[in-house]
C-alpha cells in the first residue's frame, strides 16, 4: 500500500512563496482582498512559517519554511470530528470532506500544527481571477474547515489515465502543485515506503526532522535541517 508524503529541504528553500500561489490557484482557495487581508483574514492550504530546528554543528537554526498539512499518521484533527468530516484514508492522507463539517472547529483546536483554515466568507473571484479557477476542485461553502490534500484530484486524475491505458501508476506520475511549482526543487513527494524512490531516500537522511514529533502524530511531512 502507498504511503504518501513530502520532503522539505531547508537548505534549498527560500522562502519564495510560489507554493502558496500554486496552492491557492490549483486549489480555489478564494482571494481575501486587501481589506480582510490587512486585518489577518486569510485562507491558504500552505502558509510559510518559522520552523526552530537544529542546524550542523548543533546550532540553533531558525528557518522560514512551507507549512501544510503534515497528514499524521496519528492525526488529532480526526479523533475529535464528531461529524467524521475529517477522515484518514487508506494510503495514510488525512481528508477533509465539506458535505460532512459543521463547522464545529474541533478539528482545527486540536491540531498542533494550525495549518487549518476555516471558511469565513463566501469565496468571491472578481474579474480577471473568475477565469483561473480550476474545473478539477469545488467551491467550498462558507462554514467549513478547509486544508491541504496533497492536491488529491491529482492522484484521482493520475489513476484515471492510468486505468484507461491499462497500466500501472507511475511512482513520479503524481505530484502536488506546490511541489511542481518549486523552482529550487526544495520539496520532494511520493511514497515514503518505496525504497527506490527520491523521497524515502530523502526521508531517511541524518538531517531530516519532523515538527513536534515529541507529540506522537507522526507527521507525513518532513524537513532536512540546513548543513554546513
Amino acid at each position: 500500500m502507498t504511503r504518501w508524503g513530502m520532503v522539505i529541504d531547508l537548505d534549498r528553500c527560500t522562502a519564495c512563496q510560489a507554493c502558496v500561489v500554486a496552492c491557492r490557484v490549483e486549489n480555489n482557495a478564494p482571494p481575501s482582498g486587501p481589506e480582510f487581508a490587512h486585518q489577518g483574514r486569510d485562507i491558504s492550504w500552505i502558509r510559510l512559517g518559522s520552523i526552530k530546528h537544529e542546524e550542523a554543528g548543533n546550532r540553533p537554526g531558525l528557518s522560514l519554511a512551507p507549512l501544510p498539512c503534515m497528514h499524521c499518521e496519528n492525526p488529532p484533527c480526526v479523533h475529535v470530528c464528531p461529524t467524521h468530516a475529517t477522515t484518514i484514508d487508506e494510503e495514510g492522507m488525512v481528508a477533509q470532506v465539506p458535505a460532512r463539517c459543521i463547522g464545529c472547529r474541533y478539528c482545527t483546536t486540536a491540531c498542533p500544527y494550525t495549518v487549518r483554515q476555516f471558511n469565513w466568507r463566501l469565496g468571491q473571484w472578481p474579474a480577471p481571477l473568475d477565469q483561473g479557477r480550476n474545473p478539477d476542485v469545488s467551491i467550498r461553502p462558507r462554514g467549513v474547515v478547509e486544508k491541504c490534500t496533497f492536491c488529491a484530484h491529482r492522484l484521482q486524475r493520475a489513476r484515471d489515465r492510468a486505468r484507461y491505458e491499462g497500466r500501472e501508476l507511475e511512482p513520479d506520475e503524481y505530484v502536488p502543485a506546490c511541489v511542481e511549482s518549486c523552482p529550487a526543487e526544495a520539496m520532494f513527494f511520493g511514497d515514503l515506503d518505496d525504497p527506490h524512490s527520491e523521497v524515502a531516500r530523502q526521508a531517511a537522511s541524518p538531517r531530516a526532522f519532523r515538527l513536534m514529533e515529541e507529540l506522537g502524530t507522526r507527521p507525513k511531512v518532513i524537513y532536512l535541517s540546513k548543513g554546513e
